[in-house]
C-alpha cells in the first residue's frame, strides 16, 4: 500500500510529536530521518570499515531549537556521533569560502530546495566567514511547487471528465511523480506535452490526461512563491544593514534554483549575475565536509573559520501590560536578539513580582512574537534563593 509503505518531505515535520505510520509501525520524524541517515552510514561503512564515525549535519538556518535536537536526535539513532549541527547557508558558504581565502567580500547565499528556504548574507575577511543575518521559511520549496502542478492537472481534468484525481491516492501519487518530472523539464525547455494514459478509473473506465504545460504557465503557477522568497531577501539585507549594491557575491544553492525564473528574480533585484561555480546540489554537503576538515584538522592549515547568529530571539516569560494596560503574565522580554552572533553570553535585571518573592519560575522562549504564546518554549528552571526584598 503505497499510504503505509512511503513518506515524502518528513524534513518538514523535524522537531514536532507527530507519528507518522510507516511500514505498520507508528515511528516519530526523527525515528524515519534515522532510516535515511542509516542509510548513509552503511556507504561509510562500506568505504572505511566499521565503526565510530563522527557526523556533521546541516539543516535549515531557519530551524527550531526542536528542529535541530530532532535532528540530532537522528543521526545518533542512525548510529553516528553528532560532532555539530550547521546552517546549511553556512555550509555553502564554507565551500564556497575555501576557495575564496584571501578575499574579503559580502556573500548572499540563497538556499530553495525541496522542502525548505533560507537566505542568508555572510561576510568574509581573509578565511573568516561571518554571519550576518539569516532568515527564512521552512515549509517553502520545491514541493510546493510540485503540488501547484498537480492543482493544475487536476483542475484540466476535472473540466474535461468532471473528475478529481485528487481524491484518489493512487491518482495524486501519479500526478506527484509526473509533476517533479514536469518542474524539471521546464527548467530547460519551454514546454512539456503530459500524456498519461490512465491516472483513475471512472464508471470502469480508464482516465487518463494528454496536455501541454509552457514554462510561462508553469512560472505564472508558482510566481507568488518566488516573490515570498524576494521578500526574505530583502528583509535579509535589512537586518545585516547592507543594500543590494553591497553584496558582491549570491550563491543559488539547492536544486528549485535549477528554475530560470529563480535566477531572473536574483539578477533583476541585485543587478548582478548569480554565480555558477557552485553545484547547487552538492554545495551544502561540501560545506560540510569542510566543517569536519576543520573539525579534525585535515583543513586546519586553511585558516577558514565560520561564525553563525541565532535564527530566532531568545528570551523568558514576563509580566506585561496588555490591552487597556493590564498586567498579565506570558510577555516576551528578549535577551539575546535575533541575528546575534554564537557563541554569545547576555545577562538583564528583572524586578519580583510581589514583596518578600524568594523563588521564581523562569521559563525560556525562542521566538519574535511578544507573547511567548506564539512561540517556542525552549524549557524552564526554577530560581531560588532570591533575597528578601520589595517587588
Amino acid at each position: 500500500c503505497i499510504r503505509d509503505s512511503t513518506i515524502a518531505a518528513v524534513k518538514r515535520k523535524m522537531g514536532s510529536t507527530e507519528r507518522i505510520s510507516l511500514a505498520g509501525k507508528d515511528l516519530l520524524p526523527q525515528e524515519i530521518s534515522a532510516l535515511i541517515l542509516k542509510e548513509l552510514k552503511s556507504y561509510v561503512d562500506t568505504h572505511f570499515g566499521e565503526g565510530e564515525k563522527e557526523a556533521i549535519i546541516t539543516v535549515p538556518a531557519y530551524f527550531t531549537d526542536e528542529q535541530r535536537r530532532a535532528t540530532k536526535q537522528a543521526g545518533e539513532l542512525a548510529g553516528f556521533v553528532v560532532e555539530r549541527i550547521i546552517n546549511e547557508p553556512t555550509a555553502a558558504a564554507l565551500a564556497f569560502g575555501l576557495g575564496h581565502i584571501d578575499e574579503d567580500r559580502h556573500v548572499l547565499v540563497y538556499d530553495l530546495g525541496g522542502g525548505t528556504f533560507d537566505v542568508s548574507v555572510i561576510e568574509m575577511m581573509s578565511g573568516l566567514l561571518e554571519v550576518k543575518a539569516s532568515t527564512g521559511n521552512s515549509l517553502l520549496g520545491g514541493e510546493d511547487f510540485d503540488w501547484k502542478i498537480v492543482d493544475w492537472l487536476a483542475e484540466r481534468m476535472l473540466e474535461e471528465h468532471g473528475v478529481d484525481p485528487r481524491l484518489d491516492l493512487r491518482a495524486k501519487a501519479l500526478l506527484k511523480g509526473e509533476a517533479e518530472k514536469i518542474k524539471m523539464t521546464l527548467s530547460t525547455e519551454e514546454s512539456m506535452t503530459v500524456s498519461l494514459p490512465l491516472v483513475t478509473v471512472q464508471n470502469n473506465s480508464p482516465v487518463g490526461l494528454l496536455v501541454e504545460l509552457t514554462r510561462t504557465q508553469f512560472i505564472a503557477l508558482i510566481e507568488i512563491l518566488l516573490q515570498e522568497t524576494l521578500t526574505c531577501v530583502k528583509r535579509v539585507l535589512q537586518e545585516a544593514n547592507l543594500k543590494p549594491s553591497d553584496i558582491d557575491d549570491i550563491l543559488l544553492v539547492g536544486g528549485s534554483t535549477r528554475i530560470p525564473r529563480v535566477t531572473e528574480i536574483i539578477r533583476d533585484y541585485f543587478g548582478k549575475e548569480p554565480r555558477t561555480d557552485v553545484h547547487p546540489d552538492e554545495a551544502v554537503a561540501l560545506g560540510a565536509a569542510v566543517q569536519a576538515g576543520l573539525k579534525s584538522g585535515a583543513l586546519a592549515e586553511s585558516g577558514l573559520i565560520a561564525m553563525d547568529v541565532a535564527p530566532f530571539s531568545m528570551g523568558i516569560s514576563v509580566l506585561k501590560a496588555g490591552k487597556g494596560y493590564q498586567v498579565r503574565p506570558g510577555g516576551f522580554h528578549v535577551i539575546i536578539p535575533r541575528n546575534t552572533t554564537i557563541p554569545v553570553t547576555r545577562s538583564d535585571k528583572f524586578d519580583t513580582a510581589s514583596d518578600g518573592q524568594s523563588s521564581a519560575s523562569i521559563e525560556i522562549y525562542q521566538g519574535e512574537h511578544e507573547w511567548v504564546k506564539y512561540n517556542h518554549q525552549l524549557g524552564e528552571f526554577l530560581l531560588t534563593g532570591i533575597p528578601d526584598n520589595d517587588a
